[in-house]
């Protein structure tokens, strides 16, 4: 039962849904994937299980991903699934919770709308809204409240998030639509390419998690994959190794990197000099693809780090921020965050 008073803080990503309940930590993991019966319109199964069925659904079961680039593509199907995850969260509530969720920044107002109705329709009381490179650079152990500037990029599934942080806000930022969904992307276009074979977006990912890599390898590695080949139409086995990926990969970072470059060449030079002294933060799951810290230290000739728990740093920093009164309490004065 939620008590008097429960926060849940969301990271709704892309491709994966983390869930922080204040006292608790991070109590969920999932998939943002939701399987739809077509005649009932109803939920058969959301999460982990609902990913299982990507691609494998019979023609009345249609399992989809209900965000798209950080922002909700489907309002009722997303509306489903937090009530799904808020459900299995905390079960049945006496108290509405308060509920903070993250968006990526330059998100419109119809966007962060959208966000607000579907968490409020999932049963919260009050909606919070947080920009995501704010949430990992608190996740990420950054007091984003000092006058100095530090900066975060931030690469989920759907977008990547760069923004330079000082005195509890963003100085510069930019947000792309290029991450880990769209590196896998253009595997599957190489792949098809040069092997003349089609593979899933499960196998795409497995070749990134595995095998692949931004920046050259000390020691070339190898990964065996089963397809469609367009020729014949039937299933082949094909070995695909990491420079295939290092190519696949480089046009979606060379975009990552421009998006970095960019938004330093905007930072005043009093904020440019302490990320210099200071290095930049990378959170998120996509900047776990083998180089792509060196890549970005190579190009900025800044030193780069990857923060621990980079892949739940978003999901600390909303539980964080839901936690700071303080902070809750300037968000309702300036009116920054609009509440329904």
């Amino acid at each position: 039962m939620f008590g008097f008073g429960q926060a849940i803080g969301i990271d709704l990503g892309t491709a994966t849904v983390l869930v922080h309940v204040r006292g608790k930590g991070i109590v969920l993991r999932e998939p943002s994937v939701v399987a739809i019966d077509r005649n009932t319109g109803e939920a058969v199964s959301v999460g982990e299980e609902a990913r299982r069925m990507l691609g494998k659904t019979p023609g009345n079961i249609v399992a989809i991903r209900p965000l798209k680039d950080g922002v909700i593509s489907d309002y009722s199907v997303t509306e489903k699934m937090l009530k799904y995850f808020i459900r299995k969260v905390c079960g049945r509530f006496i108290i509405a919770p308060t509920i903070m969720v993250c968006v990526p920044s330059g998100v419109t107002e119809v966007e962060k709308k959208a966000v607000i109705d579907a968490a409020t329709q999932a049963g919260a009381k009050k909606v919070y809204l947080i920009e995501e490179p704010i949430a990992a650079a608190i996740g990420a152990g950054i007091d984003i409240n000092k006058a100095c500037g530090s900066m975060v990029v931030d690469m989920g599934g759907g977008t990547t998030d760069i923004a330079v942080i000082s005195l509890g806000g963003a100085v510069v930022s930019t947000s792309i639509k290029v991450a880990g969904n769209k590196f896998d992307e253009y595997i599957i276009k190489y792949i098809k390419k040069k092997y003349n074979v089609i593979i899933g977006d499960r196998t795409a990912e497995d070749l990134k998690i595995n095998i692949g890599c931004v920046y050259p390898r000390m020691q070339r590695l190898e990964m065996q994959v089963r397809g469609r080949h367009l020729g014949s139409g039937l299933p082949v086995n094909i070995n695909v190794n990491s420079d295939d990926i290092l190519e696949a990969l480089r046009e979606p970072v060379s975009q990552v990197i421009e998006a970095v470059v960019s938004v330093l060449e905007r930072t005043p030079p009093e904020l440019a000099a302490d990320i210099s002294d200071r290095g930049i933060y990378m959170t998120g799951g996509g900047c776990l693809v083998h180089g792509l810290d060196k890549l970005i230290q190579e190009k900025t000739k800044i030193n780069v780090m990857i923060a621990e728990e980079s892949v739940s740093c978003v999901a600390l920093g909303t539980g964080k921020a839901l936690e700071n009164e303080e902070m809750l309490a300037q968000l309702d004065a300036k009116r920054k965050i609009p509440q329904y």
